[in-house]
């Protein structure tokens, strides 16, 4: 219980302060998502330094952030893509790698990762190049030269 307890209010403290610094700056940012971001990136550095505390709530914060990510990007996806199969895709690579930082399995970590990096250049590369000028684009462009 301690560990939730522990997480809610560190969520609660950098949501606060992210709140603040949004009001102050103007800046497009998502309280919530940085107190979540926020607790479990103090969580795992923290046992990276040896310190000894309860980690049950980082995979569940992890967890949280792969999906959250997903449903951000979705927003911006080019028009034409599958925002079911972006997040099909997505959000189980992207537990993966929640899970690869959470052990901590750097294989898994890297291997998830490129994946995260394959499906999302796959979902925001442009459909198809833009068309050159055409001959008849140039002939319009030479005939409104002309003009008046």
């Amino acid at each position: 219980m301690t560990a939730v307890l522990t997480s809610v209010l560190s969520i609660l403290a950098i949501a606060a302060l992210a709140w603040t610094a949004k009001k102050m700056l103007r800046a497009p940012v998502c309280p919530i998502c940085l107190g979540v971001g926020g607790t479990w990136l103090w969580m795992v550095v923290a046992r990276y330094l040896g310190l000894a505390f309860d980690t049950s709530m980082l995979p569940v914060l992890l967890g949280g952030s792969a999906v959250g990510v997903a449903y951000q990007l979705e927003k911006r996806l080019p028009e034409g893509r599958s925002a079911l199969l972006w997040k099909s895709l997505f959000i189980p690579f992207g537990l993966a790698a929640a899970y690869g930082v959470a052990l901590p399995n750097w294989t898994v970590l890297a291997t998830a990762s490129v994946a995260l990096l394959i499906v999302t250049g796959i979902f925001f590369a442009p459909l198809h190049a833009e068309p050159r000028n055409s001959a008849a684009v140039e002939k319009l462009q030479e005939q409104m030269k002309k003009c008046c």
